[in-house]
């Protein structure tokens, strides 16, 4: 075989690869399954895009007559809101709004861990992006002994924002099978 023919080959498969990490990371990260929200015994936003998990997490919480909610801080600009709801109803007697450590899906997976355990809660309800579903609920899975539903919100991304999600989810995702938290 010549070089040449070795090059178009490898330039092929590479291709395919793309295309078919492409296909999947699209039915995982920008189309995932969605269940039929039902009543738990908390509602969990989790920290990031504020603007787009915060507002399902208190209409799933209306919706479905979920007392407890909790919130998760970060001090980032992109959680704002969230920062904000938990300063503006501090006090509230159903409302846990906590900063993870460390700041990202893993320390919230852990802290939720251990409200779950205090609360005796048996199952809890997460809301997060829909690209973050897969992820987040698989760390929830490995941590939380409560039954976990998981509920995504939709996000707005360019495609270029997608392919970067895409990206960051897979390498994530990778991260979660071959390090599980708890």
């Amino acid at each position: 075989m010549t070089f040449q023919r070795k090059l178009v080959w490898t330039l092929f498969a590479a291709v395919l690869a793309g295309l078919l990490w492409l296909i999947a990371a699209y039915q995982l990260f920008h189309n995932p399954p969605h269940a039929t929200p039902h009543h738990t015994d908390a509602i969990v936003v989790l920290g990031g895009v504020s603007d787009e998990r915060l507002p399902v997490g208190l209409s799933l919480r209306e919706q479905l007559d979920i007392p407890d909610l909790v919130v998760v801080t970060t001090g980032l600009p992109a959680n704002a809101g969230s920062d904000e709801f938990c300063e503006a109803h501090d006090g509230d007697a159903h409302l846990d709004c906590f900063r993870p450590d460390p700041l990202n899906t893993r320390g919230e997976a852990s802290r939720l861990r251990d409200l779950a355990a205090e609360r005796g809660w048996k199952s809890v309800t997460v809301v997060t992006s829909d690209y973050h579903v897969l992820r987040a609920g698989t760390l929830m899975k490995q941590c939380i002994r409560a039954d976990v539903q998981m509920v995504g919100a939709e996000p707005h991304l360019s495609p270029a924002g997608w392919l970067w999600r895409f990206v960051v989810e897979t390498g994530g995702l990778f991260d979660v099978w071959l390090r599980p938290e708890c």
